[in-house]
């Protein structure tokens, strides 16, 4: 937090005059230039004089932050009507879905709840499963090497309406009804964002090949020459609305019959999951070829859980389990704790290097041993959060250049056991961990082709380069994802990052919700990565990472961002940015960033580019050809992160800063 923002926050916190204030604040004035310059001549590489695009939200009852004004206005309306953070999260996560802000009803949902009460985090697990027949044999006889990223046959089963459901059910206040409202009315019509309306343009080839009930939903002008809506024009789906009153339908039942909001709330999942709307959605799934089916429904549950924490300089860090990648930000952090980030430099040369390498070094442990911790054999989570592991991998970092061969440790003598796959272990191979035998991957030049210089032109708004070659992760990918963020007066803290059945999605049937493209996610080949092989009943490893701080026993941070496997690089820096440079929070959503693309991506055909280095156009000219020197291939974009969403708790004044993405259309609202 900066501190010049705390000194002011107290001066309004305190009542003083505005006499006494208006003089504070001119000797503030007068000590920026020389703050600030100072920082700047030190640090070259501040992403601004300690400006930003956006505001600070500041609020002392409420904030409510996600990835549309229209989600944000979903949420400030259920906190107006008496609502808790809980009750708030969950509509914001109902209207995004909705508006199909990088994901859909069919989707997942992952997230992290404080419970002031217990003084404790909780976890959520939304995650679907592979479906009855998704194995690894199936995808090889179908000559693919991982799950397709499209179609009915990328589906695993849908996690975001029971995850919304048994969190509301379990810490919220308000009924169902009462929190889907603001959906089933944006379900009926809401006036369509330019973003999602060509990007619907963009996939209708693939609605017309998975037939009417997707074309009925994205096409509304089927046969013309613009056949998805227009921006501005009213989105209609009918379906979808008769799904949700089904819900509230159930809910109003069973409420009827004497049972409580809780008994109400789960006779709608009943509903979903096991009841008419489980059979249509099956029924349509399996219509266009998917793998779904009632039973896979019917045995898919919500897991509360417990999150898995680790310490950076006394701040408590936590993330959900192996199942998604958020426990490599807490090894990155093991691993940077070992170092004196500050002596080198905000986004110096020095800066940027160790960054980039812990991040390999935690990344190369995800690509191989995290995976559904329900499957045997179990993943040695307790060796790759060791802090002695972290110092052992610490001590393996090249100082004067980029290592293209990192591969994963060995973490099992770290917990005492024995590691069940040192010969796969053994066998990987350097260039970003492919493994041998398997057909080489696609590298990021591929995906972002490179010029001679090393650098990669920035994107269009309409997703493609200078070159036209369209980006799969484009301007859309990045303006228009979704995190929710939701706080209240009470302590309750809701974190979020939901995905899936995003755009171009199939729909289930006369369901009206889209099916999810998560079983990408998995593998096929046991070498890359024997924790997370496709299996029916499995979850796959996933990047979906919210996260959560705690200080001194109060509530420190609450942050989220979606961007793929760049979401934990993004969110480590967030969190670096506050804690180690002193940036408050929505400085450290708009700083510049670095990524990575030597991991193995969880996308596609899982390309690796080892030494790929993506950089904001403003990075100095002298850090580039220091960073090239040492063997990396500079990229550089406008954005280089997904809109990050955070919210910071300022114990001394009590209140909360929002921070919110200034480069896409994530927005916050606040309320003292």
């Amino acid at each position: 937090m900066s501190k010049l923002s705390t000194v002011i926050r107290s001066w309004l916190g305190n009542g003083t005059t505005l006499w006494r204030w208006s003089v504070g604040l001119l000797i503030v004035v007068l000590l920026l230039p020389t703050t600030v310059g100072a920082q700047n001549t030190q640090d070259r590489q501040f992403f601004t004089s300690g400006r930003t695009v956006k505001p600070v939200l500041h609020g002392t009852h409420w904030v409510a932050i996600t990835g549309k004004p229209l989600g944000a206005t979903a949420g400030s309306m259920i906190f107006q009507r008496g609502g808790n953070a809980v009750d708030a999260a969950c509509a914001m996560l109902g209207a995004t879905s909705t508006m199909w802000d990088s994901l859909g009803w069919g989707g997942e949902t992952q997230a992290l709840i404080y419970d002031p009460n217990e003084k404790k985090v909780i976890g959520i697990n939304g995650l679907g499963v592979a479906p009855t027949g998704a194995t690894a044999e199936f995808f090889k006889r179908l000559d693919l090497e991982y799950p397709p990223s499209t179609g009915p046959l990328a589906a695993v089963t849908p996690g975001t309406p029971g995850a919304l459901m048994v969190m509301l059910a379990e810490w919220g206040t308000m009924s169902l009804a009462e929190v889907l409202e603001p959906s089933i009315e944006m379900a009926d019509g809401y006036a369509i964002e330019a973003s999602a309306a060509n990007n619907l343009e963009r996939n209708k080839e693939l609605f017309k090949e998975w037939g009417r009930y997707s074309t009925d939903v994205f096409l509304p002008h089927l046969g013309e020459e613009r056949e998805a809506p227009y921006p501005g024009e009213i989105f209609r789906q009918p379906n979808l609305a008769a799904t949700l009153r089904k819900l509230v339908e159930a809910e109003a039942q069973a409420l009827d019959a004497g049972k409580s909001r809780e008994e109400a709330i789960y006779a709608a999942y009943e509903r979903f999951y096991r009841g008419d709307i489980a059979a249509e959605f099956a029924r349509g799934a399996q219509e266009v070829g998917g793998l779904i089916t009632a039973d896979d429904l019917a045995n898919w549950e919500v897991k509360i859980e417990e999150p898995v924490m680790t310490t950076y300089k006394g701040i408590e860090v936590y993330k959900l389990t192996h199942w998604q990648q958020g426990p490599v930000m807490l090894q990155a952090l093991n691993i940077l704790e070992n170092f004196d980030l500050q002596a080198m430099g905000y986004n110096s040369s020095r800066y940027v290097h160790t960054l980039y390498q812990t991040m390999n070094l935690a990344f190369a442990d995800r690509d191989f041993y995290y995976g559904d911790p329900d499957f045997p054999p179990a993943e040695p989570i307790e060796g790759l959060l060791s802090k002695e592991y972290a110092r052992q991998r610490a001590a393996t970092i090249n100082w004067e250049e980029n290592d293209p061969d990192v591969k994963p440790g060995d973490p099992y003598p770290f917990q005492g056991g024995t590691n069940p796959y040192l010969s796969l272990l053994e066998r990987w191979s350097s260039s970003g961990g492919e493994p041998a035998g398997s057909i080489a991957a696609t590298g990021i030049s591929d995906i972002f082709p490179l010029r001679n210089a090393g650098q990669a032109p920035p994107i269009r708004i309409d997703g493609t380069n200078d070159w036209g070659t369209t980006a799969p992760f484009g301007d859309d990918f990045f303006r228009g994802t979704t995190s929710v963020q939701a706080a209240d007066e009470e302590g309750w803290i809701v974190s979020i990052t939901p995905s899936g059945g995003w755009i171009p999605a199939v729909i289930a049937g006369e369901t009206g919700v889209g099916l999810s493209q998560r079983l990408q996610s998995f593998v096929v080949n046991e070498a890359e990565n024997p924790y997370n092989v496709v299996e029916p009943g499995k979850r796959p490893r996933v990047t979906l990472t919210p996260g959560m701080a705690i200080r001194d026993g109060e509530p420190y941070l609450s942050f989220a961002v979606q961007g793929g496997d760049g979401q934990d690089q993004n969110l480590l820096q967030f969190f670096l940015n506050v804690v180690e440079w002193d940036m408050n929070v929505q400085q450290a959503a708009e700083a510049a960033n670095i990524n990575s693309s030597q991991m193995k991506s969880s996308f596609g055909q899982h390309p690796s580019q080892p030494g790929s280095l993506l950089v904001r156009d403003d990075m100095p000219p002298e850090v580039v050809a220091e960073l090239r020197r040492m063997g990396y291939n500079i990229r550089s974009s406008p954005r280089t992160s997904g809109p990050i969403n955070a919210i910071f708790f300022d114990i001394l004044n009590g209140t909360m800063w929002g921070g919110s993405s200034n480069h896409g259309e994530d927005y916050g609202i606040a309320w003292e």
